[in-house]
Order: structure tokens, then sequence, then C-alpha cells
């Protein structure tokens, strides 16, 4: 508990979070009084503590957004613009209303929020103009010039619209928190408060009693007796200087660093950092800003109705975050704009140390990757096959190392829990990096002949020839979920390709995947083309990934059916390429070779469980179950470990028997299958048409009548004739490995390989050739005709 001045406040419960921020429950409440906390133990003096914390609390500064959601103390910077009417006279309600809403939100999850606000003097002026509508004579009321906006600038002096627009500002506020339930408190400041010692004592001093009385502090610089500007080189404090408090931007700056808050948002009218005004050709929208790109930014103008502009919001930004206070500057006129950043979206700019950002944003990672494609392209189809065998030289010389770190993966796996299938997925062995090897020396082969590859020749006319050649789709985003040893194969057929590749492993996967893209790096450093291949390896939400669609051209998920799902229902700009779930049928007719079945159906169940190739739903037909074939293949599925389910026309047909399943449109991942009875082979297909997911079907049969008849009419990327379903999978077909497997009905479809990376462009070669050349009555006339490869 925490005794402070008689007023008893519990200590929250908090997760587990980043150095420093523990300190949040134990800073001190005012700058002058003594803090003691109790816990059946001697008392502290938390004044002699928080001079520790202080000089280390820079450690504490958020190094990535994902952390934003352990900020304690928030500190909202609304600037004029933001909650200014664009007439200048009077406030966004709307908007303010919706910024209103988040910080109460923040404060009633147990943040500690402090407001900074604009807006008195535009309120004022609002109040104002309608005075000076009442004073004017009717022959000027009734004229058709506005007098009260045209001339308002010239007869209101602003601070007596601060000073008339301060009480109704806060009112409106008090009004909006109020319906939240929140109290707040005003805060008028000026200048010298921050610069006169015992001013700034009591002004810090009442700022954490408010706070630790559950209110939220709004503070205003009191404009209406606000003096000039202090001079920089006058503003020193204790040996050190300070920042210059010209805005509310370098306010706000200053407010939070002395309250040691863990955020600050400064919302303007602009979405962030560029690297030149947003208006200008070529400028680009930084996300996260480092001190050493500031000779990289160009700044724009003031806003017309702020006093602050974008390099003062720079100067603020930084100082704050030199003082251990992490920084974004957003668009306050975005929706949820509050909630997205502490969500850990990538919205607005986000400011942390260079020496701590972990990689380079993510952006620059697909800028690079499209520019490495351009090289890869470039290279000869000698070199890129040459640099495919190169890496696969390296997962067999490197392999202690690689399974070294992918033994730390599956330790932390064990003792975090993660379920069965996801490890076995994670696990690399031996003779699994042995394959890959093998499957990655197959796809060198086939470099040779994928990129610039001749589909199709025309003769258009006499002189005027057309060729459909085979080129990379651009830049490839591979998200995949726990299992390593796709990150070489897609490597791979990238390289093969020509593709740029960005890579979003799971954390369940860290170190396996740092330690097999050091192998990539170090291939294609051989062919000078390091940058086409990135892993994304910081830790941005795969949503805001999905809004790169000017840097990204294809997306590819590998994992669980709820990953897949959710990336295809967010992907509203970039094609995705994949499919949501492996639901594969294995249907036993009755004029199967039973001996034959027993083995398939072992195989496609148990062979690899967790695949998405793997059996999930057997049918039988109903003959099967008269004759006891039904027993036996139980027996022989109880006796693999197989939990087995009963379909509802199989439990009508039993006595006893399995449960029955809670769906027959189930992916079950592990060492549980679904079992069916059906009455012939239209009924599998219909069977397999309702619950399938169009992965991979299997007939057992000896009627080769009956097997053509599935494999005709099962609408599914892969349909088999005895033989197992494990069968579909990019090594086995020969591809040497595969990008996914699609279920959709696009260019590629089933295991997808190099052809699957691979588009078309059109090349026509012409002799000053004019389309009006072939118009009726032309000099020339179309030929097409087909021409030899």
């Amino acid at each position: 508990m925490l005794v402070i001045k008689g007023v008893i406040k519990a200590i929250p419960h908090t997760p587990a979070v980043p150095w420093g921020l523990h300190s949040l429950f134990s800073r001190n409440i005012s700058s002058s009084s003594k803090l003691w906390v109790t816990n059946h133990s001697p008392p502290v003096n938390v004044d002699a503590k928080r001079a520790l914390q202080t000089s280390e609390r820079r450690r504490g500064t958020f190094t990535d957004r994902s952390q934003f959601k352990y900020a304690r103390r928030l500190v909202v910077k609304l600037g004029s613009a933001v909650i200014t009417r664009e007439d200048e006279h009077g406030l966004a309600l709307g908007r303010l209303a919706s910024i209103v809403e988040q910080v109460a939100e923040c404060h009633v999850e147990g943040r500690e929020c402090i407001m900074v606000t604009s807006g008195a003097v535009a309120f004022g002026k609002q109040k104002l103009t309608q005075e000076l509508l009442m004073s004017l004579s009717m022959r000027e009321t009734l004229s058709p010039k506005d007098h009260t906006r045209a001339d308002a600038n010239t007869l209101l002096e602003p601070r007596a619209a601060a000073a008339v627009g301060q009480s109704g500002l806060m009112s409106l506020y008090d009004a909006m928190f109020a319906q939240y339930g929140v109290k707040i408190a005003q805060v008028l400041v000026t200048k010298p408060d921050f610069y006169n010692e015992d001013t700034r004592r009591h002004l810090f001093s009442t700022l954490s009693e408010l706070i630790s009385l559950n209110i939220v502090p709004i503070i205003n610089t009191n404009d209406a007796v606000s003096p000039p500007p202090v001079a920089p080189q006058d503003l020193q404090k204790g040996g050190k200087k300070t920042i210059s408090i010209k805005d509310n931007d370098s306010l706000a700056a200053m407010l939070a660093a002395e309250v040691q808050a863990d955020l600050l948002i400064l919302m303007s009218d602009v979405d962030g950092i560029y690297t030149a005004p947003p208006w200008q050709e070529g400028a680009r929208f930084i996300h996260t800003y480092t001190s050493d790109m500031h000779d990289i930014v160009q700044f724009g103008k003031k806003s017309k109705v702020g006093t602050g502009g974008m390099d003062s919001k720079v100067e603020a930004a930084t100082w704050a975050l030199e003082r251990g206070v992490s920084v974004v500057i957003c668009n306050g006129n975005q929706e949820k704009a509050i909630k997205t950043i502490i969500s850990g979206r990538k919205l607005g700019t986000f400011f942390t140390e260079s020496s701590t950002a972990g990689s380079a944003p993510v952006e620059v990672l697909a800028e690079n990757a499209r520019h490495g494609s351009r090289t890869l392209q470039a290279l000869s189809p000698g070199d890129r096959a040459s640099c495919i065998f190169t890496l696969a030289d390296l997962l067999t010389s490197r392999q202690s190392d690689i399974l070294a770190a992918n033994a730390k993966d599956l330790s932390e796996a064990a003792k975090s829990g993660l379920a069965k299938p996801l490890q076995s997925r994670l696990s690399l062995t031996p003779a699994k990096l042995k394959s890959l090897a093998t499957g990655l020396r197959q796809i060198a082969e086939s470099s040779h002949t994928n990129v610039g590859r001749v589909l199709r020749r025309t003769k258009i006319a006499d002189g005027l020839e057309l060729s459909q050649v085979t080129v990379p789709i651009g830049v490839l985003l591979v998200i995949f979920e726990s299992r390593p040893d796709c990150l070489p194969q897609v490597a791979a057929l990238a390289l093969s390709s020509g593709n740029g590749l960005l890579l979003k492993g799971g954390k369940e996967a860290s170190h396996s995947n740092r330690a097999l893209m050091e192998v990539v790096k170090e291939a294609l450093a051989t062919v000078g083309a390091e940058n086409a291949i990135s892993l994304v390896s910081t830790r941005e939400e795969i949503s805001d990934l999905l809004s790169l669609e000017s840097h990204i051209d294809l997306i590819i998920p590998r994992g669980s059916s709820e990953l897949v799902r959710s990336i295809q229902e967010q992907a509203q700009h970039i094609p995705v390429l994949g499919h949501a779930e492996g639901i594969c049928h294995v249907y036993i007719d009755n004029q199967a070779d039973l001996d034959k079945a027993l083995k398939i159906v072992r195989d496609a169940k148990c062979d690899y469980p967790s695949a998405c190739n793997a059996m999930e739903t057997l049918l039988i037909h109903s003959d099967l179950v008269q004759n006891g074939f039904f027993h036996t293949v139980c027996d022989m599925l109880k006796k693999e470990g197989v939990t087995v389910y009963a379909g509802p026309e199989l439990s009508k047909m039993l006595t006893f028997g399995p449960p029955p399943a809670k769906s027959l449109k189930t992916e079950y991942g592990s060492l549980e299958c679904a079992i069916e009875v059906v009455k012939g082979v239209e009924e599998a297909v219909d069977h397999i048409a309702k619950y399938g997911s169009g992965h991979t079907e299997v007939i057992i049969t000896e009627n080769k009548n009956t097997a053509q008849l599935f494999q005709r009419d099962v609408d599914s990327a892969c349909v088999f004739h005895n033989a197992s379903s494990r069968f579909a999978d990019g090594f086995r077909f020969g591809l040497g490995a595969e990008v996914g497997i699609s279920t959709a009905r696009i260019h590629a479809r089933g295991p997808v390989g190099v052809e699957g990376l691979l588009t078309t462009k059109w090349v026509l070669n012409g002799d000053g050739h004019a389309a009006a050349d072939f118009a009726e009555g032309g000099p020339s006339t179309y030929m097409h005709e087909s021409l030899p490869l």
C-alpha cells in the first residue's frame, strides 16, 4: 500500500514490464514531501530511492511500439489545429469529444493521464465575436459583408480572447469528462513558472497531488497574462540547460520529463514526420525517427492556428526522449489515435534512440527488398543457382549452430506451454536439414530456366513481333509460425525467381530464424544482394505490415488457420496466396484393396499429423462397416495413438462407438480424426464439397472409372488416387520446395514452387509501326501467327 499524506492508494497488479517502468509505482508524490512505502517491512525513504531511479531512467524508454501497452503515465498534448475549427472561431467539438473519450478510457484502465491543451483563444474568439455582433448597428448587421468574420482578427486581442475562453474551455472539458465519471482540474501556467524554483516546486507538487487523487490535470498556458518568451541563454537550472518553452510542444515536453511520464503523445494536424514537407513530391513518411535522422528532414511552415511548427515538435520530442520519455507525434484528426498508439499499432512517428532501435524500419527493409529484386533479376541464371547451392551447403556446414539455436527455441516453447503440434513444427533435426539441402539443390538446378523464359511468341504483322516472358512478382511478404525450416526454403524460391523477400517469423522460433537468416545473408553476399531478403525482427503488428501496399506485392501466410484467415481478412489492398485450413479427406471405396487402404490411412494421419496435408476426415463406404473393416481401421488408428470421432451417419449405425465429432469441418493438426460413412463415391464428393477446404483429397479404389469420377468432380487443389495425402508437398512434387499451398483459384494452386512466384510481361518489337496503320483501308493488316519458342 502507498501511504500519501493520509491518502491510501492500492498498487494495482501489473504484468512484467521493461526495466524502468516499475518506478512508476514508487516515484515521489511531490518534490518536497516524503513518501514512505510499507509492505510489512521497515519504511523506506523513497526520496533517497528516487535519485537512483532518475539517474538510470533513460534505460527504461520504450524501444518498440509493442511496449506502449505498459505505459502507465501519459502526457497528451492537443495542438490548436487539432481542436480548433477550420475558420479558427470555436472548437471542433466532435474531434475533441473523441479525444476526451480516449483519455477517459485510459484513465479508467488505471493509467495516469495529463493533458496539455490549446483552444482557449479560439473559444474566446467565438464568444467575443457574438458580442461584436450584438454591438453592431442595424445597418451593419444587415450588410451582406460578414463583419464578425472579416474584422474579428483585427478587432479581437488574443489575450482578451484567451481570458474569455479559458473558463468556457474548462467547463466544456468538465462536462465531457463527467460523462465517464472522471474528475478534472485546470492548471494555468506561465513560462516563468518553470524557471522560478518556488513556483516550479509548487507546480509539480500540485500535479502529483492531483494524480494521487485520481484526477486528470488539464494544463494550459495562461495566455491572458503570458509574457514574451524567455531567451534560451537564460534558461539555466542546476547548471543544466532546459528546453526553451515557446509553445505547447515544448511545454508538454518539459512536463513529461518532470513527471517522469512513460509516453508523450503530441497531437497535430499532420500524420507525423516526413523527409520533406508532405505536400512536396517525393516526401517520405518516417514511422520511426532517431536523432541521427535530423539532417535528412526538411521542415515545412507552421500551422496557421498554432504557434509551433514541425521543427519545434521534433525539438521537443528529441529533448523529452533524452530525458527518458518515449514520444509519438501523430495526427489528432485520425480516429482513435491515442488508443491505436497504445495498442502498439504503427500510427504517427515514434521517437526512439538509434542505439536501441533494434533493426531498420520495415519500410526500409521493404525498399531494400525492391532494389534487391532488381539486383537478382540482373544476375545471370548461373549466379542465382550458385547462390542457392551455397545456401544448401551452408545448411550442412552450419548444422551444429542451427540446431543449437533451435534447441533454445524448443526449451523456451516447452516452458511456455506451446501447443504440441506447434512444438512439432518448430523442431529441426539433422534429417530435416539434410532434406532441406537436397530440396534447395533441386531449386538451384531449375534456376537456369525460370526468369526470362519465353512462354509465347506471336507475329502480329510483318516486322512486329510479340513475346510473353516470365518475370518476378516483385517483393514478397511471407508470414509463418513455428516452422523455421520454411525460411531457407522460401529464401531459395525467392532467389530462384528473382523476388525480393521479407520474412516475418513467430517469436517461438526467434533463435532458429536468426541462425538460418545468417546463412541466407552469407549466401546472398556471394552475389552482392545482401538486402534482397530480410527477416523482420521488430515487433511490428502484422496489421501494420499489411498496410505497406506500396512496398509489398504478394503476401503468403504459413501457419494456423486463425493466422491465415486473419491475414486474408486484413490484407485489403495486397493479394494473399495461401490456404486457411487443411481439412483433407481420404475416401475408402467398397472396391478398395484394404491392405493398401490401411497403409495409406496410417501414413496420411500418422506420418506427420500436424502438417496441413495430413488426413483429418476418413470417409468409408457403408459396405465396409458391414463387413467389419471399420473395426480393423479403428484398431490400427488406436494402436497409433489416434483419437477417433464419429460422424452423424456413423453414430446412427453403431450402438457403441467413438464419441461424436463436434464438427466435420475441423482441422485437428494432431493425432485425432473423424470417421464418417457414405453410400458411394457421389456422396463422398458431396461430403467433401460441403466440409472440405479445397486442399487435398484421396480416393482408395481398384475401380479406375470410380477414381476418374472422383478426380474429375472433387474441386480441390490436389486429388489423389491410391496415394497418401502427404504427397501434397512441393519437395515431393519435384518443385524443390514450396512457398506454401494455395487453395485459391488463381494462377498458383496446390504446392507453390518457383512458377507460382513468377508473373509475365509482354515484350513487343516493331519498326515504326502505328496502330492507325491497321485501321480499315490502312496499309497494314494483322497476321497473329504463332511462332516457335
